[in-house]
């Protein structure tokens, strides 16, 4: 998993509340167990008509936003079904962001597993951030899981509060494999131990 400690580019705005997993990624493009691929059908019912045409008044549409990698949204965002896909797509297209003022369990759980931020905050600063978000290209958003800001194109700060044990998985690119892994000595020395223990668990 790609390390996450700043992030400096274009923030879309997404002022919908209750977006849900199949807003964000529906039913049909949910065969695939690969986690590429999925950022071309990312909204695919807002982003898209009936014969495939891109509908040019979606944001991610918008030239100023087609690059974005932050998401400033409403409340509640990620809520309905726990599928992962959802940040798949959303990883895929090239968001490693989301800010909303509340998401569902599920969802924000998952941003984390696959190197998204998810970050909460009051009504009134998401509500400054959808601003200059709503500025388009010129005006980008740096994202600082270091230091735990948000800085504003024009020099304003948002801080913001994340546990401790995610802050860490993220700056370290750390999955559940990859947390598994940071114990390999442990684990080699427990199996090693068990061998000369019980010697016939190890027998073929």
């Amino acid at each position: 998993m790609e390390p996450f400690v700043h992030l400096t580019g274009v923030a879309a705005p997404m002022p919908i509340v209750n977006v849900d997993t199949d807003m964000i990624i529906p039913k049909q493009f949910l065969k695939t167990i690969k986690r590429t691929g999925l950022g071309k059908s990312l909204f695919h019912e807002m982003r898209y008509d009936d014969d495939g045409a891109e509908k040019p008044d979606f944001v991610l549409n918008q030239p100023a936003y087609r690059k974005a990698s932050i998401l400033v949204a409403g409340d509640n965002f990620g809520c309905g079904s726990s599928r992962e896909h959802a940040p798949w797509a959303l990883l895929d297209f090239g968001i490693r962001c989301v800010i909303a003022p509340s998401f569902a369990d599920i969802f924000y759980n998952n941003c984390f597993k696959n190197g998204i931020l998810p970050i909460r905050l009051p009504q009134e600063d998401v509500d400054k951030l959808m601003d200059d978000a709503s500025r388009g290209a010129n005006a980008t958003v740096t994202v600082d899981l270091e230091a735990q800001e948000i800085r504003g194109p024009d020099g304003g700060v948002v801080r913001f509060d994340i546990d401790p044990f995610r802050k860490h998985c993220l700056l370290n690119g750390l999955d559940d494999i990859g947390l598994t892994l940071e114990k390999e000595a442990d684990i080699t020395a427990f199996e090693d131990r068990r061998a000369q223990q019980f010697p016939w668990l190890a027998a073929e």
